[in-house]
């Protein structure tokens, strides 16, 4: 058997753990490990959806174009979906450098595709709650325009995705088993001080405008309310944009530079 035999440049073109087929395998494989794990499960889909039950079923009092349950219905989807992106993205960080990542290093994987692939993965969890909250509100008197649930709700899935960069900072920062928990900690400060559990006001209010949730939640929940919170006060759109603008650049700053210090360890 020859050298050209075994070369896989020769044949497919690209080493075997590269090829998409490969990545699809693994990423399946991780899809179903996320959803057996009861404990992550209920912080990311039961627990939102227990908050919004509790919160929002039956308020019909009108808010924006919307109604109330559709407000507490979106800022409850948008808290499962940072939750989920959070701790999946945030794994990733953890099994790459503990002894999981390890294993991964003697396969073609690049460390870039992996995380990649787990914040693609992160999304597709961070779905779940999503769909289930929108589809409890739909059946309990949560009311809007067409175009607010449409919009609302493609901005909470899309928007998560900077808290996957998020975790993935926190984790590759601390580089600690407990990261995925300090990381989940935080989230829940920062859904109080961002307006997402119960409408803030005054300093509070000022303060939360410059955290990570504020924006997100903001503009998940503008189709609706065009600005205008509870309280009365109003955020122009650029606000909420340049909350997760800057955001994403922060924390994407961050996990670059975890994962250098990672590499130079090596």
């Amino acid at each position: 058997m020859t050298a050209t035999t075994l070369s896989p440049s020769r044949t497919t073109g690209r080493a075997p753990g590269r090829s998409p087929a490969a990545i699809a395998g693994y990423a399946a494989l991780d899809l179903r490990r996320q959803a057996r794990d009861r404990v992550q499960m209920f912080f990311v889909v039961g627990l939102p959806a227990f908050m919004f039950v509790v919160f929002g079923l039956g308020s019909d009092e009108p808010a924006g174009s919307a109604n109330v349950a559709m407000y507490v219905m979106v800022s409850m989807a948008a808290y499962g979906a940072v939750t989920a992106t959070t701790g999946v993205a945030g794994s990733a960080a953890i099994e790459r450098t503990n002894g999981w990542g390890r294993q991964l290093a003697l396969t073609p994987l690049r460390p870039l595709s992996f995380l990649a692939m787990k914040t693609g993965l992160a999304m597709v969890v961070a779905a779940v709650p999503v769909t289930l909250i929108y589809a409890i509100g739909a059946a309990t008197g949560a009311s809007g325009t067409t175009s607010d649930w449409v919009l609302s709700a493609t901005i909470v899935w899309a928007g998560s995705a900077l808290f996957a960069v998020y975790g993935l900072a926190v984790c590759l920062a601390f580089r600690s088993d407990n990261s995925v928990g300090i990381a989940s900690g935080l989230i829940v400060i920062m859904a109080f001080l961002g307006n997402v559990f119960t409408p803030m006001s005054g300093l509070i209010l000022d303060i939360g405008r410059f955290t990570p949730l504020y924006g997100y939640a903001a503009l998940a929940r503008y189709p609706l309310t065009d600005g205008w919170t509870p309280t009365g006060t109003h955020d122009p759109l650029w606000l909420p944009v340049a909350n997760v603008l800057a955001w994403t650049m922060i924390f994407a700053a961050v996990a670059l530079w975890g994962l250098r210090r990672g590499q130079e360890r090596v």
